[in-house]
């Protein structure tokens, strides 16, 4: 019995594990940093087709996103998120979220719901792009919620993971985190090389 019982526990530790950091480390699917982010066309809250090459000559931020993930809420339950948005919007950066959650899936939206959600969050990104079939979330290999990427004003890519450097769903380890998006936009709108370009996302699995 005893043995049984580690065997159970080792598994739950493993599947935590895996969804804690799911899709994470090197992976030859994703787009390489210093290059073009891939393009993309989506529709966002309003029904509206919004496109990467929209917004060539701004900074970009894509956020992956899904409010039911307790490491979403982490940030936009504490206000971090909206704090942020609203920061870099008044630097001129443009802030998509994008929710590659499948009908059915924990996190799916609709626009009417995407709508209401920035409402009830009084978030701040320029807008929620609905990717249901995945086919965003796949070419940029997107693996958790949340998942950061910041794109320079010529397309290319220049940050790719984590949004900061504790992967907790406890939004009182916020004010003790690097924060690898911040320091990623700000070294880049300096004019500065990004120090550190890649990191491992955690969070809740894209539902794909």
């Amino acid at each position: 019995m005893k043995k049984l019982a580690y065997i159970i526990a080792i598994l739950l530790f493993t599947g935590l594990f895996s969804e804690l950091f799911a899709g994470t480390g090197e992976n030859p699917q994703s787009p390489p940093i210093g290059e073009a982010a891939p393009e993309f066309t989506l529709v966002n809250q309003n029904g509206e087709e919004v496109s990467l090459s929209d917004f060539r000559g701004s900074f970009v931020v894509l956020e992956w996103l899904n409010h039911d993930c307790p490491f979403v809420r982490k940030f936009y339950n504490a206000g971090e998120m909206q704090r942020l948005q609203r920061h870099y919007a008044d630097e001129g950066v443009v802030w998509l979220s994008i929710i590659s959650s499948r009908e059915g899936e924990q996190g799916h939206l609709t626009q009417e719901q995407a709508r209401q959600a920035m409402a009830t969050h009084n978030s701040a990104q320029h807008a929620i792009l609905i990717d249901e079939p995945g086919i965003v979330g796949r070419a940029y290999n997107a693996r958790t919620t949340p998942h950061m990427f910041v794109i320079d004003p010529d397309g290319i890519l220049l940050y790719d993971g984590a949004i900061d450097s504790v992967p907790s769903a406890n939004p009182d380890t916020i004010a003790e985190a690097d924060n690898f998006l911040v320091a990623a936009l700000d070294a880049a709108m300096a004019g500065e090389p990004v120090a550190i370009p890649t990191t491992r996302p955690y969070g809740c699995s894209v539902k794909y």
